[in-house]
Order: C-alpha cells, then sequence, then structure tokens
C-alpha cells in the first residue's frame, strides 16, 4: 500500500511539469507525450486496482478485526460478570454471616446487662446484712463465720461485676469490629453491585444500539486504578476479615457461655455457704439463749429459797430474843437476893451460861443474816446480767433469723 502511494506521487509531479510548459512541441514530442499519457493512465489504472484490492482486502481485514475484538470484548465482558457475581456471592454470604453475627452478640450483650443487673440485688442485700449485724451488742458483736462468709459473698458478687462489665467492654468492642467488616463489606458489594450493572448494560451493547458513545472520549486511563489480581486480593481481604471477626466473635461468646456460668454457680454457692452459716449461727446462739434461761430459772429458784431462807433467819433471830430477854431478866432478879442468898449456885451458872449462849446464838444468826441478804443481792445482780445477756441473744436472733433472713429470703440465683 506504501509502494502504490509513492508511486502515484511521482507521476502527478511529472504530469504538473509537462503541462505548465507554454512552448509548441514536435510531432516526435507528441506522439511521445501521448504514449506517456497512455502509459500513465495503465499504470493509473493498474494503481487504481492494486488500491481497490488492498482497500477490500483492508476492510475485509478490519471487520474480521473488529468482530474478532467484538467478540472478545462480549467474552471477556461475560467472564467479567461472572467473576463480578461470583465474589458478590462470596461477599453477600459473610455480610450475612456478619449481620447474624452482630444480632447474636448483642443477644449476648443483653444477658450480660441483665447478669450485671441481677447482681445488684444480691450485693445491697449482702451490704444491708452487714449493716444490720453491725447492731448486734456487746459480746455478740462478734466476728464470726457469718461475717466471714458476708464478706467473703461480698468480694464474690463484686468480683463477678467486675469481670462481667469488662465482658460487656469486650462484646462492646467486638460488636464495633464486624460492623466495621461489615460496612467495607457493604461497600465492596454496593461497588461490586453498580460494576455487574454496568458490564450488564455494556454486555447488551451492539452495533445496531441507540445508546452508543458519539464522543471521542479517551479513555487510555480508564480501569488502570487497580489490576484485577489487586482487585480479586481486596475481596479475599475483605473476606479475611470477616473470617476472622467471626472466629474472634465464636471464641468470644463460648468465653460468655463459660463465664456466666460460672459466675452464676460461683455466687449460688457462696449465697449457700453464707445461708448456712446463717443457720449454724442461728442454732448456736439458740442453744445459747435457751441455756441462759435455764440458768435464768435455776437463779430465779434460788433466789426463791434464799428469800425463805432470810426469813427463816429472820425468825430464828426474833425467837431468840425472848429466851435471852427471859434469862437476863431472870439473872436480874436473882442479882437482888441479900446478903448470903446470892450465891453463885447451879441455877446462876446455869443463867449465865445461857445468857451467854443465846447472845453467841443470835450474833451468828445475825452474822448468816448478813450473808444472806448479801447472796441474795449477788444472785440479783446475777438475775440481772443473765436477763441482759438472754435480751442480747434475742437481739441478735431478730437480726439473724428475722431481718437477715427477710431480706435474704427473696434472692434467687438463676443461671443468666
Amino acid at each position: 500500500m506504501d509502494c502504490l502511494t509513492q508511486e502515484l506521487k511521482g507521476k502527478t509531479k511529472e504530469m504538473s511539469r509537462l503541462m505548465g510548459s507554454p512552448d509548441k512541441f514536435l510531432p516526435s514530442e507528441w506522439k511521445h507525450a501521448n504514449q506517456v499519457h497512455f502509459r500513465s493512465s495503465e499504470a493509473e489504472r493498474s494503481l487504481s486496482q492494486r488500491l481497490t484490492a488492498e482497500c477490500q482486502r483492508l476492510i475485509e481485514e478490519s471487520d474480521k478485526s473488529t468482530k474478532h475484538m467484538q467478540q472478545d470484548a462480549q467474552k471477556k465482558l461475560e467472564q467479567r460478570i461472572q467473576d463480578i457475581k461470583f465474589w458478590r456471592q462470596e461477599l453477600d454470604q459473610k455480610f450475612e454471616e456478619m449481620v447474624q453475627e452482630i444480632e447474636t452478640l448483642i443477644i449476648f450483650k443483653s444477658r450480660v446487662e441483665r447478669a450485671l443487673e441481677s447482681c445488684s440485688e444480691p450485693l445491697q442485700v449482702t451490704l444491708q446484712c452487714l449493716t444490720e449485724r453491725q447492731k448486734r451488742v456487746a459480746i455478740d458483736l462478734v466476728h464470726d463465720e457469718v461475717e466471714e462468709e458476708l464478706l467473703k459473698e461480698k468480694e464474690v458478687i463484686e468480683g463477678v461485676m467486675v469481670l462481667l462489665q469488662r465482658t460487656l467492654e469486650q462484646i462492646n468492642e467486638q460488636i464495633r469490629l464486624i460492623r466495621s467488616v461489615k460496612y467495607y463489606l457493604e461497600k465492596d458489594l454496593q461497588d461490586k453491585f453498580q460494576a455487574e450493572r454496568i458490564d450488564d448494560f455494556c454486555a447488551l451493547l451492539t452495533n445496531a444500539s441507540t445508546n452508543l458513545n458519539r464522543g471521542n472520549s479517551d479513555f487510555s486511563s480508564a480501569g488502570t486504578a487497580v489490576t484485577p489480581e489487586e482487585w480479586e486480593s481486596l475481596c479475599i481481604l475483605n473476606i479475611r476479615k470477616a473470617e476472622k471477626e467471626k472466629n474472634n466473635s465464636l471464641s468470644l461468646r463460648a468465653l460468655v457461655d463459660s463465664l456466666l456460668e460460672q459466675t452464676a454457680s460461683d455466687m449460688r454457692r457462696q449465697y449457700e455457704a453464707t445461708g448456712r452459716a446463717f443457720e449454724l449461727r442461728i442454732e448456736e446462739t439458740k442453744t445459747a439463749k435457751t441455756q441462759l434461761e435455764n440458768q435464768l430459772n435455776e437463779l430465779l429458784g434460788e433466789t426463791a429459797n434464799q428469800e425463805k431462807n432470810l426469813e427463816s433467819l429472820r425468825a430464828a433471830i426474833a425467837e431468840k430474843e425472848a429466851p435471852l430477854k427471859v434469862a437476863q431478866t431472870r439473872l436480874s432478879s436473882r442479882s437482888q437476893r441479900p446478903n448470903v442468898e446470892l450465891c453463885h449456885d447451879p441455877a446462876q451458872i446455869r443463867l449465865l451460861k445461857e445468857v451467854k449462849e443465846l447472845a453467841n446464838h443470835i450474833e451468828r444468826l445475825t452474822e448468816a443474816l448478813k450473808l444472806s441478804e448479801m447472796e441474795l443481792k449477788a444472785l440479783a445482780r446475777r438475775q440481772l446480767c443473765l436477763e441482759e445477756e438472754i435480751q442480747v441473744k434475742t437481739n441478735s436472733l431478730y437480726i439473724d433469723e428475722v431481718i437477715c433472713h427477710q431480706l435474704r429470703q427473696p434472692v434467687v440465683i438463676h443461671n443468666f
């Protein structure tokens, strides 16, 4: 084709030179000129034929090439659409998994929140029991096993609440991470949906379509932002992130399940231990109170006996006063005997001895009376102490058996 073009240009220059001469020519020149015209015409006709043939070949080649390119482009578009559909399905599956996982984690979050809320009542009851037991008085204000178990219960519940709060933060963070992955999956799906729609439109275009681009826009830079390998790598990266966060979420859910079961079990076990300690302490207090009441009853009996003894002593002293006065009167009267009749006879000796012995009896009875009165006062003091101690035990029983029992009775620790 290039050779024919150069030959045509040479002939055109020669004709311009011959036609531009103003001089007359010889017959030989005339003949030569005719021959030249004949040869030039023949050459031009031959050149035109070759050009026509070349153009026809070029048309056929371009038609074949165009058809082949369109078929190849159509095949590539269809393959691209299939690739997009495949990755859309993969991404859509992961997207649905992320949506489901977020919903599941929200359920677990609610469980942990309810568990955290359900710890408040047992903790308040435990603190109230500790406060009420501070109202015990005297010797009963003791750091006993019940108080130790209540303090352990408080420590267990507070530890569970801290653990549940930390777990709640982990669930919130996991939900945030999964939502982030879901956002990128959704964005990727939207981009692929738009790309598939565009490629579907392109695949349906034909040479007879009316909405063809009539401009001469430069598309040399279009589609060079990402290579197919990079495009596929980004899809795989989003899918791997989704799988990673799903696995993390599964592990977290398993941990939360185990944690909720274990914490509920720990709280229930400690609550039961505290309850047993209360029962034992109440039984011990009741036993001590019963023993004190028995002692008080015996003491009251002894007090009554001592009062009777006191009355007997007073009566005995009173009974000895008359015989003493009789003896003293006899001695006084006999001291009036005259002269030699004032004899220290056996009667005198006996009366003197009687007065002395009666005075001694009265003195001893009086001493016994004083001791009896002192003992009666001691018994009264002991009675007061026993009554106070019984009141202390009654107060302790009221706190443990009534107040604390009523506080703890409604508390039921269910599985979280």
